[in-house]
């Protein structure tokens, strides 16, 4: 395993989740249902599927795009989708 990689992946995911809306479901969760082993095995679960799904569509994408092209795909679709939630659209 490469060290480095891990170290840059874990601090990036880290810092990027702190006060981020999964934060706060898991907190509101926990604090409504008293059950915060239940609450944590879902959010880990959710976070994994998410995480893996993610590792694949960027391992599939990288043999084809450039990674250049697919942040700006990224960044691009991050932005229509806070000015969809901006107004009210999902």
């Amino acid at each position: 395993m490469d060290l480095k990689v891990f170290t840059a992946t874990l601090s990036a995911i880290f810092f990027a989740e702190i006060a981020d809306k999964t934060q706060l479901v898991s907190l509101t969760m926990a604090g409504k249902t008293a059950k915060p082993w239940a609450v944590l095995l879902g959010a880990v679960a959710g976070f994994s599927l998410v995480t893996i799904f993610s590792i694949v569509a960027g391992t599939l994408l990288g043999k084809y795009l450039h990674p250049e092209h697919i942040r700006y795909v990224g960044a691009s679709a991050f932005v229509v989708i806070g000015i969809l939630m901006f107004f009210n659209k999902i």
